[in-house]
C-alpha cells in the first residue's frame, strides 16, 4: 500500500497559507502539494498575512520561524482570537527542542525542519487540518473578540 494512501488529506480543495519571505519555500510546498487537494496560498510578511486572514479563512498556517517584519509569534497571536483559530505549523532550518517546546507551549501545532521532507509535511499539514476540523469553536467573549 501507498504510504501517501494513508495520510489524512480532504476530499476537496482546501487552502493552506504559507508565510515565508522563501520563494524556493513556496516552491518546495507546490511540489509537495501537486498530487493532493492541498492549496497553497502564499504571503511574504506578517502585514501581508494578517491582511490575508482578515479576507479568508485557512484551516492550517506554515509560517516561517523569523520574518522580515515579526515572526511566527505575531501570527499566532493574531489568529488566536479567532473563533475557530487555524493550527499554526513553525518552519526553520535550525528546528531545536527550545523552538519546538516553545511552539507548542504558545498554542501552535508543530515545527517542520527544512528542507521539508514530503512525507512529513504531507502528514503533519493532514493532522494539523483534521484536529482543526474536528476542534470545537471557541465561545465568543462579552466584548464580541474574535
Amino acid at each position: 500500500m501507498n504510504e501517501k494512501t494513508l495520510l489524512p488529506q480532504p476530499e476537496a480543495a482546501v487552502t493552506v497559507l504559507d508565510i515565508s519571505p522563501n520563494a524556493g519555500d513556496h516552491a518546495a510546498l507546490v511540489e509537495i502539494f501537486q498530487h493532493s487537494n492541498w492549496i497553497l496560498a502564499t504571503c511574504r510578511t506578517c502585514a501581508e498575512a494578517i491582511a490575508y486572514l482578515k479576507r479568508k479563512m485557512v484551516p492550517v498556517i506554515v509560517c516561517e520561524r523569523d520574518l522580515p517584519d515579526g515572526g511566527w509569534q505575531d501570527i499566532l497571536e493574531r489568529t488566536t482570537r479567532a473563533a475557530k483559530p487555524p493550527a499554526l505549523i513553525v518552519t526553520s532550518r535550525l528546528a531545536d527542542e527550545r523552538l519546538w517546546a516553545d511552539v507548542l507551549d504558545r498554542g501552535g501545532y508543530n515545527v517542520l525542519l527544512k528542507p521539508y521532507q514530503p512525507l512529513e509535511v504531507l502528514r503533519d499539514i493532514g493532522l494539523a487540518w483534521q484536529q482543526w476540523r474536528w476542534g470545537r469553536e471557541r465561545p465568543r467573549t462579552a466584548g464580541g473578540a474574535g
